[in-house]
């Protein structure tokens, strides 16, 4: 049995399928959402991670489990302390670049580096993956793309390797399996540094239209997302590491090309497999 916190997050809605797939038996972990939501041979939990004390009995049977830190949050070390008493083999944890690469506000990297450190010295054997910006985070463009040709945003010269949420999903999957060396830290990235152009251009040839970006002033950006209702967090987590990588492209690796035996897809690719998001 295998535990994915974030289960409906990008990434661990593809590992509980990767996993499903394969006949493993999984217990997905949500906050407040209905199990039609979820694969029907897909146990669903759901819980408040902050406060992870009710889970101990879940945990029972539990062989590994998959942690995002946002899903966790404060209840991080209480969960790690509770799958150790219950017999859990191995943690993966989802963690960032940042932690190794700094790009944004250090608040934020530090908050991954606090849950590397909870991981590493939980007594589980473990596997830390530092993740490059996902590939999906392109979807907030679809908005913009279903309504017209230009894409509006800050730091269009920002570049990064974005990942595809596939390969995240197939590394974690061999690592929550113990497949790959445990007591290990990868840097998961795609194969390809872009810029938001290049990007934006990618998405123009999956769905067959000429795109383009258009630079906006930061903060006519943030205001316009805090427009949305969207907490504060978020246009500074993305407009801080947008600025840095304006300046610094972010880190490209072939740790998915040597852990899985074949190359990684690109952001071309994710762009064909998603363009039903992006046409009106």
């Amino acid at each position: 049995m295998m535990l994915i916190t974030g289960a409906n997050g990008v990434v661990g809605r593809q590992v509980m399928n990767l996993l499903l797939r394969d006949g493993t038996a999984v217990t997905a972990v949500t906050r407040g959402l209905g199990k039609s939501l979820f694969p029907g041979n897909a146990k669903v939990v759901g819980g408040d991670l902050f406060r992870p004390q009710w889970i101990e009995r879940v945990l029972q049977g539990v062989e590994a489990i998959q942690i995002s830190p946002r899903a966790t949050g404060p209840g991080l070390a209480e969960l790690l302390k509770l799958a150790a008493e219950q017999g859990v083999q191995r943690v993966v944890l989802l963690s960032a670049t940042t932690v190794e690469y700094p790009a944004g506000e250090a608040r934020f990297a530090a908050q991954f580096k606090s849950a590397e450190d909870l991981v590493t010295s939980s007594g589980l054997k473990w596997t830390v993956l530092r993740l490059a910006d996902f590939a999906a985070n392109a979807l907030a463009w679809a908005p913009q793309i279903k309504a017209g040709d230009v894409v509006r945003g800050a730091y269009g010269h920002a570049a990064t390797s974005p990942i595809h949420e596939t390969d995240i999903a197939t590394v974690a999957v061999e690592a929550l399996r113990g497949s790959t060396p445990t007591e290990s830290v990868y840097t998961l990235t795609g194969p390809q540094s872009l810029d938001q152009h290049e990007k934006v251009r990618l998405i123009g040839a999956a769905i067959d239209r000429t795109l383009s970006f258009q630079e906006l002033p930061p903060e006519q950006v943030r205001h316009g997302m805090l427009a949305q209702g969207l907490p504060e967090e978020v246009p500074s987590r993305l407009l801080g590491s947008l600025a840095d990588y304006s300046e610094r492209p972010g880190p490209t690796s072939r740790t998915v090309e040597d852990l899985l035996g074949r190359p990684a897809l690109t952001f071309a690719d994710w762009a064909h497999d998603n363009a039903s998001a992006f046409r009106p």
